[in-house]
């Protein structure tokens, strides 16, 4: 996901940012933002329910034989399920990402992004899975920079993970989120480093 080289890379890219800044960059990088544990199981359900019908239709087992059937269907169902790319496939990608900004979220108040002493902390989040990349600051710059520059670095990330290049994307995010904390945020004669400058990575 991340290698051991690109988490140093990321590391100085973060803390050169926040040389510029009065602000606090934080990066998690997740491998997924949840394990979806129930949509390949509700799919199970849903084939083994449709699976008497055409069997009743066009077939003449007797219930016995049916009630198998679906049992074999189910079973097959759960167990294909169990490969990493079809269980992938079988999440809507609505719900991948309700889940993903939900984790982001979860990051945010629990990286103690929202405790910065100015209140200008910001995270750049990516599930790597979800392909989803988005990014939180908090009230001291958030609205001082406008939704719209923020929207364009993500943009720009969402592509880079698409295109296999995440560490490179982050980097990326990272010299222009500080370009942006530096002008909103600049730093002051007592400022601190309040928060650790490594990327932050999730194994699922």
């Amino acid at each position: 996901m991340i290698s051991p080289e690109d988490r140093h890379r990321l590391a100085h890219a973060i803390r050169d940012a926040e040389a510029t800044t009065a602000g606090e960059i934080v990066v998690v990088v997740a491998e997924a933002a949840s394990r979806y544990r129930s949509i390949p199981a509700l799919w199970a359900l849903v084939l083994a329910l449709l699976t008497p019908w055409p069997l009743i239709a066009f077939t003449e087992l007797g219930p016995t034989r049916i009630f198998l059937a679906q049992l074999a269907v189910a079973l097959a169902a759960s167990l294909a399920t169990t490969w990493p790319r079809l269980h992938a496939a079988l999440v809507p990608g609505f719900v991948m990402r309700a889940r993903a900004h939900e984790a982001a979220l979860r990051e945010f108040n629990g990286r103690g992004l929202t405790r910065t002493r100015g209140r200008t902390g910001v995270l750049i989040y990516v599930a790597a899975l979800e392909h989803h990349a988005e990014i939180l600051a908090d009230i001291g710059v958030a609205d001082r920079a406008g939704q719209a520059v923020w929207t364009e670095i993500i943009a720009d990330l969402t592509a880079a993970l698409r295109e296999g290049r995440a560490a490179d994307g982050l980097i990326r995010a990272v010299h222009r989120a500080g370009a942006i904390l530096a002008e909103h945020a600049p730093p002051g004669f007592d400022d601190e480093d309040e928060l650790p400058n490594k990327v932050i990575v999730i194994e699922a």
